[in-house]
């Protein structure tokens, strides 16, 4: 049997994919750039392993021999299932790898912002704290966490995760659910203006789909409290981000932190370029889900999956 991966370097090159040649012989891109490229590649394989690239009828005409595909990630926007289905193609994703990471992230951003970490690491390391005897950094003030209000945007398994540690900070966690679901859990589910309304804390955990797209923009930053925190670390495509770079222009909110963007990596003509070297904002490059751990789960995920395809069980199957 023979395994391409398209995009080895999409889960780092310190993990190893050793573990796959259990399955046969397996050959692995560092990444693929092109559709031509990728049909070449992929022309005689039996496994592909990817993690964006797009798979549709251009990339996998010519693949043949292909059965079975499985994603180093969760999301499947860029397969076209009518194309696999029809030509008897089976494509499982990946889940629960990166819960524990994203949600250590998501805290992590907002507790750099909530407490002015950057302000008070330049003002030590700029020489400022040198005979302060007069405490001059409490110009910069913070708050206590406990007892605000952290607002979840998704109670999926990332949403928990942030929810429970966010709880045993003291706060008081609400969510809204944008697909009208509600949960079994000790939170209080609210409307979207009462998450916009009474929240100090905003944080997204949901899927990019109808429901969810451009969710937040200039308006719906207009309707929190000035002195709220926002993280984003689901999809770039939750935040129309002209209207958050004007949010943070107007000092609409307190602070905002995010690890995924619309465009990735980050375009040219980002709207929120002209507001990077604003204290309210904290970008990091989509790299929440990217622990050693949660990538080395991503590697055993996929294993499994083909474990499992090769014995005709089910596992983590897409339709």
């Amino acid at each position: 049997m023979k395994i391409v991966l398209l995009e080895r370097l999409r889960l780092g090159a310190d993990i190893s994919y050793e573990c796959l040649k259990d399955f046969g012989e397996v050959i692995a891109y560092d990444q693929t750039n092109t559709p031509e490229e990728a049909r070449a590649r992929i022309k005689d394989a039996d496994v592909v392993i990817v993690d964006q690239f797009p798979l549709n009828e251009e990339t996998l005409k010519d693949a043949e021999h292909l059965k079975f595909i499985t994603m180093t990630s969760t999301g499947t926007d860029f397969v076209d299932f009518s194309y696999t289905n029809t030509h008897g193609i089976t494509v499982a994703n990946i889940r629960g790898y990166s819960t524990d990471s994203v949600a250590q992230h998501t805290i992590t951003m907002l507790l750099y912002l909530y407490e002015q970490l950057s302000f008070f690491n330049s003002y030590v390391k700029e020489g400022s704290y040198i005979d302060d005897t007069q405490n001059r950094s409490f110009s910069v003030p913070f708050h206590d966490l406990s007892g605000k209000t952290w607002g979840i945007v998704g109670l999926g398994q990332i949403g928990k995760k942030v929810a429970a540690i966010a709880a045993a900070l003291g706060c008081e966690i609400i969510y809204y659910s944008p697909s009208g679901r509600s949960y079994d859990c000790a939170y209080r589910q609210v409307d979207f203006e009462t998450l916009l309304s009474e929240s100090d804390v905003i944080s997204l955990h949901s899927p990019l789909s109808g429901y969810t797209a451009g969710l937040f923009g200039y308006d719906e930053f207009c309707r929190m409290k000035r002195s709220a925190f926002f993280i984003n670390s689901a999809r770039g495509g939750l935040v129309q981000e002209d209207g958050l770079a004007r949010a943070i222009k107007e000092n609409l909110i307190q602070g905002a932190g995010l690890d995924v963007l619309t465009h990735e990596p980050m375009s040219p003509d980002c709207p929120l370029l002209p507001v990077l070297d604003s204290p309210k904002l904290l970008i990091t490059p989509h790299m929440a889900w990217a622990s050693v751990e949660s990538r080395s789960r991503a590697m055993h995920e996929m294993y499994l999956n083909i474990q499992a395809w090769l014995n005709n069980t089910s596992r983590n199957i897409c339709r």
